[in-house]
C-alpha cells in the first residue's frame, strides 16, 4: 500500500519504535548524524520529529548538549496520573448521559476479555484491551484534543520500553474496572468519576505498584 505520512511521521513513527523494542532506552542520547546517515536523509526532518516527542515528553532537546531520552521519575508518574485522572473523570461526567446498554456490555466485555488475556500472561492483547475499554467513553466526547493529551502520557507511562506488567497490579485495575462499570449500571454519574479520578487514576492508591514496575527509589521523586 501507497505510504502516504510525510517523512516527519515517518521519522516520528521510526523513533518511537526505536524507544518502545529498548533500541533506545531513557537515559541515552540520539546521535542525530549517525541516524541521519542510517536512514540517508537530512536532519531536518529528524529535528522535526525530535520537537513533538519533545512535546509530548519522551526526549529531552538539550541547548549545546543534543537530545536526550527521558528516564521516567517518580514525579513524572505523579503529575501524568493527576492529569489523566482529571481528563477523564470530566470526560465521564460530561458524556455520562450518553451511555447506554449497548455501551455497558462493551465495557463488561472489554473487562472480561482482559482478565482473560492475563492469566494468559498474554500482555500484548491486555494493553490494547485496556485502551479500548477507556475508548469507549472517550470516543463519546467531542473534544478531539483530549486524546492527544492523554494517549501519549499513558504510552510513556506504561509502553516506552514496553516491559512485563505486574500480574497483581493489573488485576486491581481490573477490580476497579467492575466497580466503574457498577457505577455506570446505578446511573451514578459522580461515583462513576469518582472511582476514575480518586482510585483508578490515583498515584496514592497505586504507589507500591509504581515502585515494583519501574524499580524506582525514593531519591528519583
Amino acid at each position: 500500500m501507497l505510504n502516504i505520512k510525510s517523512l516527519r511521521e515517518q521519522i516520528y513513527d521510526y523513533f518511537k519504535s526505536e524507544m518502545q523494542s529498548g533500541k533506545l532506552l531513557p537515559g541515552s542520547s540520539i546521535n542525530l548524524n549517525e541516524i541521519a546517515q542510517k536512514l540517508g536523509i537530512s536532519k531536518t526532518p529528524l529535528r522535526d520529529a525530535l520537537i513533538q516527542l519533545d512535546a509530548e515528553g519522551f526526549v529531552s532537546i538539550l541547548p549545546r548538549r543534543g537530545v536526550q531520552v527521558r528516564k521516567l521519575t517518580l514525579q513524572d508518574i505523579r503529575q501524568s496520573y493527576e492529569i489523566i485522572g482529571a481528563l477523564e473523570a470530566s470526560v465521564v461526567l460530561s458524556v455520562f448521559d450518553q451511555f447506554n446498554q449497548d455501551h455497558i456490555v462493551g465495557l463488561e466485555l472489554l473487562n472480561t476479555q482482559q482478565k482473560q488475556a492475563i492469566q494468559k500472561d498474554d500482555f500484548e492483547s491486555y494493553y490494547r484491551l485496556n485502551l479500548e475499554f477507556h475508548g469507549i467513553f472517550l470516543k463519546l466526547s467531542d473534544n478531539e484534543a483530549l486524546n492527544k493529551i492523554i494517549t501519549p502520557l499513558k504510552l510513556r507511562l506504561y509502553d516506552f520500553p514496553r516491559r512485563m506488567y505486574l500480574k497483581d497490579w493489573e488485576l486491581q485495575h481490573l477490580r476497579e474496572h467492575d466497580q466503574f462499570i457498577d457505577y455506570v449500571k446505578k446511573g451514578d454519574k459522580t461515583g462513576a468519576a469518582d472511582i476514575i479520578k480518586n482510585v483508578h487514576w490515583s498515584f496514592a492508591v497505586h504507589e507500591k505498584y509504581f515502585r515494583q514496575f519501574y524499580k524506582l527509589n525514593h531519591n528519583e521523586c
